[in-house]
């Protein structure tokens, strides 16, 4: 940015020529540190960060980048001594380094929290240089054919004000800003430079209003895909309740609900948002995040930390609206809650009157989705939960603690155990019914080991009777082979009706005297 600055205005840099070589011998000292520091910067190889200085130096010295390094630091200012240091384009070298500019701009997106506002940051500041270098090459431009020449160029600075160093920088900007975004209200060109640079301009400006309108199309449509996973889309559910005429005080309730969600920052849908994660990377992020609060449960406690890093994952976060009740007595507990944020009341049947109120930090409905043997409620709630405002809660479904819980049967039994104590405590278990109950266990344990050893003793003899079978199936194969081997040496019909006749006339010559032989002079059978 400042390069075409001291280029183009001349006076600028005579007036500041101290202050302008101690900024360019700054940068020049930076540039060198920044190739100190890329030979201290590990690589990647095979996923495995390199720090190993004498690998690092060899890898960085053969790539790109390196000569490219090398080549914007080339001491070029020694022509100072015989151009004399009012000539700026012999620095011109330094824009070798433009690419570490985009480089870092890369790296900032990546690691900012807030790459959107980055990205538009970035726009306007590719804005600002491309208009800030158009303003230059006009000033400059203005220089060559003559100030004042035409009303398209600069005006003469001997008028009043004009001769003024940030006048001219501020008109030339002005101007500039006017030609690229074409709003119009220039004057007309008049000589074929002036024609030729307003071409430029037209073209530059078409280009950088089109990347413009995509790089901002690009942002919108990325708030909006971040802003459509983190929170649920209301629009459909508002288009389907006015489609099926549900009433305007529920249509508001809900109305509502999605507001506090977007306002407060709720989401609901965390699965879907680390779904992309790696398993145990996605495991690590939820367990910095909820981990605190299922260990506060009092039957988690003391549990495996494998165990609740797995149950972590299976945690799915609920928001209640003012008056919702969470769960009514006598429904069936398939879930129990954890009260993140808000306040909930028991309540009686009412819905008026309460009982109790809880807290943040609190839950309810553990029992309900543990089978433990003997619980008088049978896995029913027992109370009326309502919530007094917005609250929200983590969820833990039964089927989910069941999945996690066949790869850990240890810490079954553990649980089950700290779930009788708190029956107990609350009178809630029969002992009794618990030991039937387990006698039962136990006696249809052993009627199934029972059936399970007369099921092996029947495949045992199925076996046997099957392996006879396949005997007696190969000797009877083998009786008829024989027999077919014996039927082809049997003289065929047609055989037996050629002897019948031979014989028949044997006895007439033989009654005439004569005696028929076969060919071996025997007498041929009858």
């Amino acid at each position: 940015m400042v390069f075409p600055v001291i280029a183009c205005f001349p006076d600028l840099q005579h007036s500041y020529l101290v202050a302008w070589l101690v900024l360019d011998y700054t940068s020049d000292l930076l540039y060198l540190l920044d190739i100190v520091v890329h030979f201290h910067t590990g690589f990647l190889e095979q996923g495995i960060l390199v720090m190993d200085k004498g690998r690092i130096s060899s890898r960085y010295v053969r790539t790109w980048s390196f000569f490219l390094d090398l080549a914007s630091l080339v001491p070029t200012d020694v022509a100072y001594v015989q151009l004399g240091p009012h000539t700026p384009m012999l620095r011109l070298n330094r824009f070798l380094r433009v690419p570490r500019l985009f480089e870092a701009f890369d790296r900032t997106e990546t690691r900012t929290a807030y790459p959107n506002a980055f990205r538009i940051t970035k726009l306007m500041l590719y804005i600002f240089v491309v208009i800030h270098w158009n303003s230059c090459l006009y000033f400059a431009l203005s220089r060559y054919l003559g100030f004042g020449r035409d009303a398209w160029v600069y005006p003469d600075p001997a008028q009043p004000g004009f001769e003024r160093l940030r006048r001219q920088y501020l008109y030339s900007f002005y101007f500039s800003t006017l030609i690229l975004t074409t709003v119009g209200d220039t004057p007309l060109p008049a000589q074929e430079e002036e024609y030729l640079f307003m071409v430029g301009d037209f073209l530059l400006a078409v280009m950088g209003f089109a990347t413009i309108m995509g790089s901002m199309s690009s942002v919108i449509y990325n708030m909006n895909t971040a802003d459509a996973a983190f929170y649920p889309d209301h629009a459909l559910v508002k288009k389907y309740m006015k489609l099926q005429h549900v009433n305007r005080r529920l249509q508001r309730r809900v109305i509502d609900w999605y507001q506090h969600l977007r306002i407060n920052k709720k989401m609901t849908n965390e699965v879907a948002i680390l779904q992309h994660l790696p398993e145990r990377l996605r495991a690590e992020v939820a367990v910095s995040v909820h981990l605190s609060t299922l260990s506060r449960v009092q039957i988690f406690q003391n549990c495996e930390a494998s165990l609740l890093e797995e149950l972590v994952l299976k945690l799915q976060p609920q928001t209640y609206s003012p008056g919702e009740y969470v769960c009514r007595k006598g429904d069936i507990g398939r879930e129990m809650y954890i009260i993140r944020e808000g306040q909930l009341a028991v309540v009686a049947d009412d819905g008026i009157t309460q009982y109790a109120v809880l807290g943040a930090g609190l839950y309810f409905g553990e029992i309900s989705i543990i089978n433990i043997k003997g619980n008088m409620s049978g896995n029913r709630r027992t109370a009326n939960i309502k919530s007094l405002g917005y609250s929200d809660l983590f969820c833990l479904s039964k089927e989910d603690l069941r999945e996690v819980l066949s790869e850990y049967p240890q810490a079954q039994a553990v649980m089950e155990e700290k779930g009788r104590e708190i029956l107990l405590k609350m009178n809630k278990l029969d002992v009794n019914a618990e030991a039937a109950e387990i006698a039962l266990q136990e006696a249809t344990e052993s009627r199934l080991q029972g059936l399970d050893q007369q099921l092996d003793d029947l495949q045992t003899k199925f076996a046997r009777l099957l392996a006879e079978l396949e005997s007696s199936a190969l000797k009877i194969a083998y009786r008829i082979e024989r027999l077919e081997w014996q039927t082809r040496e049997w003289p065929m019909p047609e055989e037996l009706v050629e002897a019948d006749n031979e014989g028949e006339t044997g006895e007439g010559t033989s009654k005439g005297g004569e005696v028929r032989t076969g060919q071996e002079g025997t007498p041929c059978p009858k």
